[in-house]
C-alpha cells in the first residue's frame, strides 16, 4: 500500500513518491530561538517525529534535517533587551529546546544546523540569485529577490501577485525596487551581529536560512518539507522561489522540493497559541505539571492538518488514558509472562500501518489501540486460571501494541516505571504527599491484619476522598491519583 499525504502544493492527496527509491530527504522548518519553547512547538514536532518514525518503519532510509534559526530579530531585540550577545543567547534556548524535545520522546533529527554556522552557504546563495538576475543589490547594502523573476511564486499560498500586491507595502529604511521584494541580505546595523558579504556586513534574512541549509545538508530536490499553516506564506512561499532560483530550474516549485505538508496550530479558546499574541504555555510548565508521554498522546489525538484546543482538562484526561494502557500492560505481562505471542504481527499492527499509511492519521491508529486494550482487559479480567491460548494472546497483544507504540513514540516504558511517574505528577497537581499516602496503606495493612477491617475501609474511604484509589491485587496493594 503506498503512503498518501496531503500535499500542500497541489492541493491534492496524493501517493508520496521519492525521488531516489527507498530514500526520503526531508527538512521541517525548526524554532527561531529566541525564548523557551511552547505548546504549540511541542506539537509540531511531535508531527515530524511521527512521520520520520512511520517512514522508517515502512523501509525508507529518512535523511530528517531540522534547523535552529539562531540570527534573526526577535532574537536581536530579546538579546539586546537583556544585554546579551545574540548568538549566545540563541544557543542557550536552542540547548533547552533539544532538552523539551527529547522529554517528549522526539527522535534527534539527523542534522540540526545553525543559521550562525552557515553564513558562508547564505552568502554564495544571494551571490547566485543576482549573478542570475533573481536579486539585487540596493544603494543601502541590503539585497532583495525580486518575486517577478520566478513564475511559479505564489502557487504553495494559491496567491496570484495582484492579490500580493493589494497588501505589500516597504517599509521605511528599506530600498526594494518593488514592494513585493523581500530582503535575502540586511546592512548591519548598531547592535546587531554582522558578517562580510560582498554587499558590505550585515546579516540574513529570514527566508533564504532555509533554502542555504537545505541545500548544505539534502541538496536540491527534496522529497518533503514540512511546518506549520503560518510558514506557507510567506517563508515557504519565498524559500521555494529562492532554491528554486538558485539551484533548481528557475521556474517550478518542484525544483526545489517535490511535496509539502503542514500542520494545525495548537489554540487558547479558539485562538493560535503564539508568543507574539502573549497567549502561550512554555513546554517546561507543562511538562512540569503533566507525565511528558501524556503530552505526547494529546498531540497525537487530533490529525495534524487540524487545529487543537489546549486546557488542563484534557490533558489530564490523556494522562488518565495513558495510566490505563499501561495497568493493563502491567497486568497482561504478569499474566503472559515466559508465553510465545500467538502468531505474527496482528490486526492492530495492520490497521495502524493502513492508517498511518493515509495521511498519518495517528487518531484512527489510538481508536484501534483503544479498542486493543478493551479486549485484552477483558480477556485478562476473566475469572479462572488462563487457559495457553488465552496468555499466548495477551502476549501478542503486549507485542503488537508496542510494535505501534513504536510509531508512535508511546508505551514504550516499562509499566511498572511509567505508572509511578504518571502517579507522581497527578499527585503534585492535587497536593497529595505520596508518603503520607504510603503511611496510610501501612497502617491499613496493620489494620486488616488485627482483622479490623471496619478501620481499614475506613482508611480506604478516606483515601478515596482525597482523590486516592487503591487497588488490592496478588503483588500487594497499590494505589493511583483518581
Amino acid at each position: 500500500m503506498p503512503i498518501v499525504i496531503s500535499d500542500t502544493l497541489t492541493g491534492t492527496k496524493r501517493e508520496l513518491v521519492s525521488i531516489e527509491p527507498g530514500k526520503i530527504r526531508f527538512y521541517a522548518c525548526g524554532p527561531t530561538v529566541y525564548d523557551s519553547a511552547h505548546v504549540g512547538h511541542g506539537r509540531s514536532y511531535v508531527v515530524w517525529d511521527l512521520v520520520v518514525r512511520h517512514l522508517r518503519a515502512r523501509g525508507y532510509d529518512v535523511r530528517y534535517v531540522r534547523n535552529f534559526t539562531d540570527v534573526d530579530d526577535k532574537i536581536i531585540r530579546r538579546a539586546n533587551e537583556r544585554g546579551e550577545d545574540p548568538v549566545k543567547l540563541a544557543a542557550r534556548f536552542a540547548h533547552e529546546f533539544d532538552e523539551d524535545m527529547d522529554a517528549l520522546g522526539n527522535l534527534r533529527p539527523d542534522v540540526a544546523p545553525k543559521v550562525s554556522e552557515h553564513i558562508p552557504q547564505i552568502v554564495a546563495m544571494i551571490a547566485t540569485l543576482v549573478e542570475k538576475g533573481f536579486a539585487y543589490a540596493a544603494a543601502n547594502g541590503d539585497v532583495y529577490y525580486s518575486v517577478r523573476a520566478f513564475p511559479d511564486y505564489g502557487r504553495l499560498a494559491k496567491r496570484n501577485l495582484d492579490d500580493l500586491l493589494s497588501g505589500a507595502r516597504v517599509d521605511p529604511g528599506e530600498a526594494k525596487r518593488d514592494p513585493l521584494d523581500f530582503a535575502l541580505w540586511k546592512a548591519a546595523k548598531p547592535g546587531e551581529p554582522s558578517w562580510d558579504s560582498p554587499w558590505g556586513r550585515g546579516r540574513p534574512g529570514w527566508h533564504i536560512e532555509c533554502s542555504a541549509m537545505t541545500l548544505a545538508h539534502l541538496g536540491v530536490p527534496i522529497d518533503l518539507h514540512g511546518g506549520g499553516k503560518d510558514l506557507v506564506f510567506p517563508h515557504h512561499t519565498n524559500e521555494i522561489a529562492q532554491s528554486a532560483a538558485a539551484v533548481g530550474d528557475g521556474r517550478t516549485a518542484e525544483s526545489f522540493c517535490r511535496s509539502w505538508m503542514h500542520h494545525g496550530f495548537v489554540e487558547i479558546d479558539n485562538e493560535k497559541m503564539s508568543k507574539s499574541l502573549g497567549n502561550f504555555f512554555t513546554l517546561r510548565d507543562v511538562l512540569e505539571k503533566f507525565d511528558p508521554e501524556a503530552v505526547r498522546l494529546f498531540y497525537l489525538g487530533t490529525h495534524y492538518r487540524n487545529p487543537i484546543n489546549y486546557s488542563d482538562a484534557i490533558l489530564a484526561e490523556a494522562e488518565r488514558r495513558l495510566n490505563y494502557f499501561y495497568e493493563t500492560l502491567e497486568k497482561v505481562d504478569a499474566i503472559s509472562e515466559g508465553t510465545s505471542p500467538a502468531g505474527e504481527g496482528g490486526a492492530v499492527v495492520d490497521t495502524a500501518r493502513r492508517a498511518l499509511d493515509d495521511d498519518f492519521n495517528a487518531p484512527q491508529v489510538l481508536a484501534a489501540l483503544a479498542e486493543a486494550f478493551t479486549a485484552a482487559n477483558a480477556l485478562a479480567d476473566r475469572k479462572g486460571k488462563k487457559a495457553p491460548e488465552d496468555r499466548a494472546r495477551l502476549a501478542a497483544f503486549a507485542r503488537d501494541v508496542r510494535e505501534v507504540g513504536t510509531t508512535l513514540g508511546l508505551v514504550q516504558r516499562r509499566p511498572a516505571e511509567a505508572l509511578r511517574a504518571i502517579r507522581a505528577k497527578a499527585a503534585a497537581r492535587r497536593g497529595i504527599d505520596p508518603a503520607a499516602v504510603e503511611a496510610r496503606l501501612v497502617e491499613r495493612a496493620e489494620a486488616r491484619k488485627a482483622r479490623d477491617f471496619a478501620r481499614g475501609d475506613a482508611i480506604r474511604d478516606a483515601l478515596l476522598a482525597e482523590g486516592v484509589a487503591i487497588m488490592d491485587g496478588p503483588q500487594g496493594t497499590t494505589w493511583k491519583v483518581e
